[in-house]
């Protein structure tokens, strides 16, 4: 549960940004692996995220209501089926994306690191050109300053130039970057197999421990069912 380290107070929490780009039910396994790993939660919906989040699984979220909200869209599968998780949020906090004196806008208050997931090109260039237009990507900001872990999931295609820069500047600044591409190798038979595979990915590249997609053991065939 949560274990605390040197350093750190008893609530240390992983801050999950979810900006614009399609790929809300990515966004939505990370945070289940995050809280079935024991960790803390602080949790920043964009602006452009909720339309997304709308327009992806007819759920609106709401400051006032985020707990309801979450709680529903945690719950549903990646084929948008309600009631296939039964998410514990007691975890998770929530800060308003427009809340610029919130905990996570200053290095001293306390976190692991920050997973954006899913990064849109538009958050990506924001964090790389150090912005700091909203929560997000103050949050991110402050990440990178206080030397700890960033991970962005960007979820775009194609890519041009100018966005494949900025996706360096951010790996020169020791971010993490993990497109949301999901392996075949782990014996997929369902879209949640596919989407759990790249949240399995991003908790990997924040060290988080999880049971989410079967990893490589080197045995070629491995993943297929043999019908005799």
């Amino acid at each position: 549960m949560n274990p605390v380290k040197p350093g750190e107070t008893p609530r240390t929490p992983w801050i999950v940004g979810v900006s614009g780009a399609s790929g809300t039910p990515y966004a939505a396994a990370v945070l289940r692996g995050l809280l079935d790993a024991g960790e803390s939660v602080d949790l920043v919906v964009s602006r452009a995220s909720r339309l997304t989040l709308l327009d992806e699984t007819g759920i609106s979220f709401r400051d006032a209501h985020w707990q309801d909200d979450l709680r529903e869209w945690l719950a549903r599968g990646a084929d948008g089926k309600p009631g296939t998780f039964e998410p514990d949020i007691d975890a998770v906090r929530h800060w308003s994306a427009g809340d610029l004196a919130a905990g996570p806008s200053s290095g001293s208050y306390p976190a692991k690191g920050m997973l954006i997931v899913p990064a849109s090109t538009a958050c990506v260039a924001g964090v790389a050109l150090g912005l700091s237009k909203d929560l997000l990507q103050r949050a991110a900001s402050v990440t990178l300053k206080e030397g700890r872990r960033l991970v962005v999931s960007v979820r775009e295609t194609p890519l041009n130039g100018q966005t494949l820069r900025h996706l360096v500047t951010l790996d020169d600044l020791g971010a993490a970057v993990v497109p949301a591409s999901p392996g075949f190798y782990a014996g997929a038979t369902h879209i949640q197999d596919l989407v759990d595979f790249v949240a399995g990915r991003v908790l990997d590249a924040a060290g988080v421990e999880h049971d989410l997609y079967r990893r490589w053991k080197g045995d070629l065939g491995g993943a297929r069912t043999i019908d005799n």
